[in-house]
């Protein structure tokens, strides 16, 4: 089983969309292992925002991600990496597919409403940015032979 990271960025928890996000990735049967509600710190946002740093976005990007909760979250399940990427949507909502999370919730590329892991090392190194080993759980679900 693989595991990746998500986050439902400001915009989409101050909208009050978090269920939604939630459940459309449970519904794809992807199971959850760790969850946490937080206000990303500056150091915090650009430990995790470091591969743009130097970017021109960088700072408006920074400014963003802190600039209200976020909800961080780690899950499992086959090639969870690329599909959760899939289910979320092309970053631009424009180009993201009208079933998916972007597409459905999202009308600009700097307010998307989700951030995915886009590699297994990311979602490694996000992971362990927000979780410990000891917050994540692991547990057999009922359903897990059907998927």
């Amino acid at each position: 089983m693989e595991r990746t990271f998500v986050m439902i960025k400001p915009d989409g928890v101050q909208r009050g969309l978090i269920a939604n996000v939630i459940g459309a990735i449970e519904e794809k049967g992807y199971k959850l292992v760790g969850l946490k509600l937080l206000q990303l710190t500056s150091d915090k946002a650009a430990e995790h925002y470091i591969e743009h740093k130097g970017k021109p976005f960088y700072d408006s990007l920074l400014a963003y991600i802190t600039s209200g909760p976020v909800v961080a979250m780690a899950w499992e399940g086959p090639d969870a990496v690329k599909g959760i990427r899939t289910l979320m949507g092309a970053t631009n909502p424009l180009e993201a597919a009208p079933g998916s999370i972007r597409g459905r919730y999202a009308l600009s590329i700097g307010k998307n409403i989700v951030h995915g892991s886009d590699s297994v090392q990311s979602a490694e190194r996000e992971i362990g940015l927000y979780f410990s080993p000891k917050e994540l759980v692991g547990y057999d679900r009922g359903t897990d032979k059907w998927l």
